[in-house]
């Protein structure tokens, strides 16, 4: 079932968003930086790092990787969504390789 734009963002979602967003605001100040200093090296403004910083989910996934290479964290975003660590998608790929998929052939018989 395909999600409409208008529906409803699930409670888990947004407090992920949030989680996310103290997460950079703690790399942030533990840097000693302001939310103007990472602007400047994201080249965002600063309401949008403040939007970040809120887990704005209305804030592009762009401009939180762009927060997250500048405070030195973009190797921790390469275990997102890794396919190596998708145990139910493995699981369900395995059980599909085990079983036999039949293919309905049209047989030609014209002489």
């Amino acid at each position: 079932m395909a999600r409409s734009p208008t529906s409803p963002t699930p409670e888990a979602v947004a407090l992920q968003a949030k989680a996310l967003g103290e997460r950079i605001r703690a790399a942030r100040t533990r840097r000693k930086l302001r939310r103007m200093d990472l602007a400047e090296r994201t080249s965002l403004s600063r309401s949008t790092v403040e939007a970040i910083e809120r887990g704005d989910l209305g804030t592009g996934l762009g401009a939180y990787l762009r927060a997250l290479w500048a405070l030195g964290l973009e190797q921790e975003v390469s275990i997102v969504a890794d396919p190596g660590l998708d145990r139910d998608g493995l699981s369900l790929e395995l059980s599909a390789q085990t079983k036999r998929v039949r293919v309905q052939r049209k047989v030609d018989n014209d002489f």
